[in-house]
């Protein structure tokens, strides 16, 4: 349940070799590292029509399984999309710095480029994920724009108050329904799964037809779930930006370290109380789990964010800086080209995967996919400037075509 992309197009580029240049390597290799993530949580509602429906997979019932399904439910679920959340609020602020450097009227870009994004996202979730974020970031980016003039105290305060509202939301709603209730909605999940999985087998056609069914009833967990939580990130990033706290990383080291001990002391054992009704399904403790984890997981997410910047810094951290920066730079295409590769993998497009392996081996193909996602990312950006939908998406903004290859002076 997430969903990333560069934040969404890198506003300008550093002279290689430059200090600016090695520290926005570290936000881009850090956007890399979302990236990651959010693989490993999305490949989940591809390889198993099970997934999210508090129902057991059938395929998922070893201790092995079991235990990647923990690990995945713990470490990764309901957090990563809050760091590239986080990274989109603070390249938001990059891209007001673009417009002024341009003398560009900067409303206008960016209403272009969150109706850019959300086509994508609508084409994306149709046609590849129904899991899909973009359409949300756009409009949510409608509203930092329109939010972009208030202080910092407000938007901090805002971001808190949505992350207590969703939270005592669910909570409320976890109180409310019984055990009964839960079995219920259990026995009609079991019938969903089945008519997914031959619909997602069958053809290309049918498996668009399944995207739009899953999205007209899983709009709401967007609503209710992710979008309150990003638009959050989106505050907190948003502050980070205009103070240039991501600019002087190595100024931060002090910073860094209160945060990685805090965000880990609040946000493990949220994510403890999230990640152990996977072990013995139990509806009604998902849910109030998914209360407590909306809670603390923005803490985690910054203990993430912290724990990897401070790495980073490191002479062996740089070097794996700058291994995942690349796909950091061109996120929108990486995600895309995931969701692309799965797609092909375990739907109709392809091999038809689905339902024919457990949460362990889904695992080693996100992984697989993620290292495959490094090396084309060096690759390309050894060669051109933008990925390929950064690029469409920086000429839709633009309202002109940048250039793509890379000049001989920036390598």
């Amino acid at each position: 349940m997430t969903a990333p992309h560069r934040a969404l197009d890198h506003p300008s580029a550093p002279d290689p070799g430059s200090a600016t240049d090695e520290r926005q390597q570290m936000v881009d290799a850090l956007r890399g590292f979302a990236l990651m993530g959010i693989l490993v949580v999305n490949i989940a509602s591809f390889a198993s029509t099970y997934y999210a429906l508090g129902i057991p997979d059938p395929l998922g019932m070893s201790l092995p399984d079991h235990i990647a399904s923990f690990v995945r439910a713990f470490a990764f679920e309901t957090k990563f999309y809050l760091l590239f959340s986080f990274l989109f609020g603070y390249s938001f602020t990059l891209q007001m710095r673009a417009a002024e450097r341009d003398g560009k009227p900067f409303v206008p870009r960016m209403v272009r480029r969150h109706l850019g994004l959300w086509i994508i996202g609508v084409a994306h979730a149709v046609l590849l994920y129904y899991g899909d974020i973009l359409m949300a970031y756009a409009v949510l980016g409608a509203v930092l724009l329109m939010l972009r003039r208030r202080g910092d105290v407000f938007l901090a305060c805002a971001a808190i108050g949505l992350v207590l509202l969703t939270s005592l939301l669910w909570a409320r709603l976890g109180s409310m329904y019984s055990q009964l209730d839960m079995q219920m909605a259990v026995q009609a999940a079991y019938g969903e799964a089945a008519a997914a999985l031959a619909a997602y087998r069958a053809t290309p056609a049918m498996v668009a037809v399944q995207h739009v069914r899953d999205l007209s009833q899983t709009w709401w967990m967007t609503a209710l779930v992710q979008a309150p939580e990003a638009l959050a990130m989106f505050f907190l990033g948003f502050i980070a930006g205009r103070r240039g706290l991501l600019a002087h990383i190595e100024a931060h080291r002090t910073l860094l370290w209160r945060v990685l001990c805090w965000g880990l002391a609040i946000g493990l054992p949220g994510a403890l109380a999230y990640a152990l009704p996977t072990l013995r399904l139990n509806a009604v403790r998902e849910v109030q789990g998914l209360a407590v984890t909306l809670l603390t997981a923005p803490f985690l997410a910054a203990a993430y964010a912290a724990g990897m910047l401070l790495v980073f810094q490191s002479g062996r951290g740089r070097v794996l800086a700058r291994v995942l920066a690349p796909a950091g730079r061109m996120a929108l295409s990486n995600y895309l080209l995931q969701s692309l590769v799965c797609a092909w993998l375990f739907l109709a497009y392809g091999l038809r995967w689905i339902g024919t392996m457990g949460p362990l081996a889904t695992f080693g193909v996100a992984l697989a996919i993620f290292a495959g996602n490094l090396l084309l990312s060096g690759w390309w950006m050894r060669r051109f400037a933008y990925g390929p939908v950064e690029w469409l998406l920086r000429a839709f903004t633009y309202l002109q075509l940048p250039p793509l290859r890379r000049s001989l002076r920036a390598g």
